[in-house]
């Protein structure tokens, strides 16, 4: 006789409900793409890759996601903490010190980003040409 609770079933993945035909409807849609645009974005992308380099302090940060403006940096950290990704840690010193990195979420979709973004940097060429018409080989 066994004690065990049955488990319940699994969330369905973005393809399954893509087979299905049911991609605008169901419980925590619309959250589940917010955090995904949050994600993918190509700030949230740069951020949750430099931040898989260990902590980082704002300024670091924007170093190494070149090129993006202070609103910007500021409103992906907000928005990727408030996804739980990113852990903002303020340290009450004179003056202020503000830390970034990844929590334990944010590690597995960071690295799964970078894997996504690293496979576009390799096959840029490849991209290129079947953009101008020629096919890829």
């Amino acid at each position: 006789m066994s004690s065990q609770q049955p488990q319940p079933d699994p969330a369905p993945t973005l393809s399954d409900r893509v087979r299905r035909g049911d991609l605008f409807t169901g419980q925590d849609n619309c959250q589940s793409r917010e955090a995904f645009a949050h994600v993918t974005s190509l700030w949230g992308v740069l951020c949750l890759i430099a931040l898989r380099e260990g902590t980082q302090r704002y300024a670091e940060l924007r170093r190494m996601t070149n090129g993006i403006s202070e609103k910007m940096l500021v409103q992906t950290l907000k928005r990727l903490e408030a996804d739980g990704f990113v852990r903002r840690t303020a340290h009450a010193v004179v003056p202020p010190r503000v830390e970034y990195s990844l929590t334990g979420l944010g590690e597995e979709v960071a690295t799964h980003v970078a894997a996504l973004a690293d496979w576009f940097e390799v096959n840029l060429a490849r991209i290129q040409q079947a953009s101008q018409g020629s096919p890829p080989d």
